[in-house]
């Protein structure tokens, strides 16, 4: 993804990218730092090439409630910045006008780091597989008909079934319902296990939806699909590998 308030700046990166980095997809662009936030949560993207100085958001500020989620790339036209890029462990920073040879670098750095993490999610993977083999599966408790959730300085209930879906934001999880978003901690990763896996299911890392709140499923260039949720409750993409679940047969 990519993050600018210069459309013109985000079109020159987007060319520079597709001759630098062409198996690479951008999955969407954003023009202030709270719609990167918003883009992230909304896509399964894994780098964000990110401006510094942006509208309502900074590009700093996105960066903290991004760290963890995915691999940032700073962009700024002062080199004053490094200290504070790196301070949120961002993958690198380029510095604009962008050089063809420091954008290089960079694309081979975020390449070496993306490798590194898909070889460590295999590593827990076949961990986890291992560990499976040889104790028992933990019983896990379903989720009964009630969530609590926190709306501002209030506690809610929320019926599960009114739930149209979860959504994975930094340090929470946000339920959507048809009517309000709510926050809860539990993970989506716990959550997808106490689900029924008949009425909702995970479409990608950071989503889980409500199968009877999908008002349509329209299908992506790239092959994933973009669920609009019913009430106008907005939309959630889907990663490729979940895309099967609402392919025709």
């Amino acid at each position: 993804m990519i993050a600018d308030d210069e459309p013109w700046l985000r079109a020159d990166l987007r060319e520079r990218l597709a001759a630098s980095w062409p198996e690479l997809t951008i999955v969407a662009e954003a023009g202030d730092g709270d719609e990167a936030v918003k883009a992230v949560q909304r896509c399964a993207c894994d780098v964000v090439f990110l401006d510094v100085q942006m509208p309502r958001l900074t590009g700093l500020e996105a960066a903290a409630r991004l760290k963890g989620l995915v691999e940032i790339v700073f962009l700024t036209a002062y080199d004053q910045y490094a200290t504070a890029a790196f301070t949120q462990r961002a993958a690198d920073y380029l510095l604009k006008p962008l050089d063809p040879e420091r954008l290089a670098d960079t694309v081979a750095r975020l390449r070496a780091r993306l490798r590194e993490r898909r070889q460590a999610r295999d590593v827990l993977l076949q961990l986890g597989e291992l560990a499976s083999m040889v104790r028992p599966p933990e019983p896990v408790e379903p989720l009964r008909d009630w969530i609590k959730a926190v709306v501002g300085n209030a506690t809610r209930l929320i019926r599960v079934s009114d739930v149209m879906a979860f959504r994975a934001v930094p340090g929470y999880t946000e339920v959507v319902t048809g009517d309000a978003e709510a926050l809860i901690r539990t993970p989506l990763r716990d959550l997808v296990l106490r689900l029924d896996p008949a009425v909702f299911v995970q479409v990608h890392r950071n989503a889980i939806v409500n199968l009877n709140a999908v008002a349509v499923a329209r299908r992506l260039a790239d092959g994933r699909y973009a669920i609009d949720l019913r009430e106008g409750r907005g939309e959630i993409e889907t990663s490729r590998s979940r895309a099967a679940l609402f392919r025709e047969d």
